[in-house]
């Protein structure tokens, strides 16, 4: 772990969403939500939400916002784009690779010949960019090819593009910035459609492509918003990648995600940052899309069986499950005993605001926030992870089977209304889209547990609160 201190001028952003109290003493947000305390000396430090590091006293407050989630880095310092190498693994896609370095001016590139039929041959781009070329005889893997990239790079820092990217205008800036702070290792930024697509499922997978982790900025962590990035595009910090061993070539899949938590697991700081795009092809066709979507949820039980308890497809404060479960029956004392688990979650949630002003009110809040999300994460678990025995259980229950068809359409509903001004897709459509998405990732889950002999990746988990 280190312990490198923030560079004078870098500065930190209150997130809007988090709420202050008792005159910006106490914040209460970030994912997962928490109550972070100040001293008087350090509130006075934020202003108006704002913290700019001046002194050894400001970087500890301000890494402090940052390690917590309730502040977000706006850095001034920018590391040169010429410490930056570019590594693209390639494999048959020599169209894909034409149009990619066509974009890349100026910078060093490493493209991996990860085995294609016919090695890669690098037109003249009247001097755009330097290229260099590795070649593997057979085909290795995505994790090979930029393990190899990164060996081969001598730069500070590398970015890894796919051959099907292409990044925008000032995508490597925007993200380069994040690298004054010493600890961050890695930073991604937001993947979106390269093209409009105008059929149902190209719309949809513009809304809800599992690469797109949407407009807000987060930290990269475990059990928040944004629990890892995608592969297809990164800029990390090469010194940090190697010492944690690169990529694992043992993993066929979610090798991207391993990463993600081995470097989180070895103290080093990692962000999404929304500002960055960087454009993708997404599947044309129903097989394609579906077969990802299934390689995707086989992926969960490699990565169980590394990350043990990190892969559960459904974490929620036991409470909440009871309360659920209760109110579920719709009987007179399921409803009673699902009051009473409420209010005994608030009476023990307003001990831990009793020092903020209007203690009750600020916990209330937080209940009804906390539950509605814990029953919406059921609810989504229900459909998506567990759905063959949401199916069984159909069977089995007339009253179960409404239940469940009720739970299906309130779902997708939810999550179209969640999404409805990004794609213009109506909710009919939207929702059979994503009982599809979701019928295809439990597939991928449960053929991959069966396949690798272990149920951890179906384990729900109990948060500690």
């Amino acid at each position: 772990m280190r312990h490198d201190r923030l560079p004078d001028g870098f500065g930190v952003r209150i997130d809007p969403r988090v709420r202050t109290y008792s005159g910006g003493r106490f914040l209460v947000g970030g994912s997962p939500t928490r109550l972070l305390q100040l001293a008087p000396e350090a509130a006075a430090l934020i202003g108006d939400g704002y913290l700019e590091v001046t002194d050894p006293t400001s970087a500890v407050v301000a890494r402090r916002l940052l390690d917590s989630g309730v502040g977000n880095p706006r850095p001034r310092l920018l590391p040169s784009p010429d410490e930056v190498t570019v590594v693209i693994p390639h494999y048959n896609d020599a169209a894909g690779l034409e149009r990619l370095l066509g974009t890349l001016r100026g910078h060093s590139v490493v493209v991996v010949d990860d085995g294609s039929d016919r090695p890669v041959r690098i037109p003249r781009h009247r001097g755009r960019c330097r290229v260099t070329v590795l070649r593997h005889d057979r085909r290795h893997g995505p994790a090979s090819a930029r393990n190899a990239g990164l060996r081969a790079a001598t730069t500070e820092f590398v970015a890894f593009l796919d051959s099907d990217v292409v990044p925008k205008a000032g995508w490597l800036e925007v993200m380069l910035g994040h690298f004054s702070d010493p600890e961050v290792a890695l930073v991604a930024p937001r993947i979106v459609a390269r093209e409009p697509d105008t059929s149902v499922l190209g719309r949809y997978e513009q809304i809800r492509s599992t690469l797109d982790h949407g407009r807000r900025e987060a930290a990269v962590t475990s059990g928040g918003a944004v629990s890892h990035v995608p592969g297809a595009a990164l800029l990390v910090r090469r010194r940090a990648l190697l010492r944690e061993g690169g990529f694992d070539e043992q993993m066929r899949s979610a090798a991207d995600i391993d990463l993600c938590w081995r470097l989180e697991r070895a103290g080093w700081r990692l962000r999404y940052e929304p500002a960055a795009h960087v454009a993708c092809d997404h599947p044309a066709s129903l097989g394609r899309w579906f077969g990802r979507k299934v390689s995707h949820g086989a992926g969960a039980a490699p990565l169980a069986r590394r990350h043990t308890g990190m892969v559960a497809p459904l974490s929620v404060p036991f409470w909440t499950v009871v309360a659920t479960a209760l109110l579920a029956t719709a009987s007179r004392w399921g409803v009673v005993g699902g009051l009473f688990t409420l209010i005994a979650a608030l009476v023990r949630l307003r001990r831990v605001f009793a020092e903020l002003d209007n203690p009750t009110r600020v916990a209330a809040i937080q209940l009804a926030r906390g539950f509605s999300g814990g029953v919406w994460r059921i609810v989504s678990a229900l459909c998506r992870h567990y759905w063959p025995v949401t199916v069984l259980a159909m069977m089995v229950s007339r009253r179960i089977r409404r239940i469940a068809m009720t739970m299906a359409v309130a779902d997708g509903l939810a999550d179209w209304f969640t999404h409805r001004d990004t794609g213009g897709l109506d909710p009919v459509r939207y929702l059979g889209c994503k009982r599809l998405d979701d019928v295809a990732y439990g597939t991928g889950l449960w053929w991959g547990a069966v396949r690798a002999r272990t149920v951890t990746a179906l384990r729900p988990a109990v948060p500690p609160h």
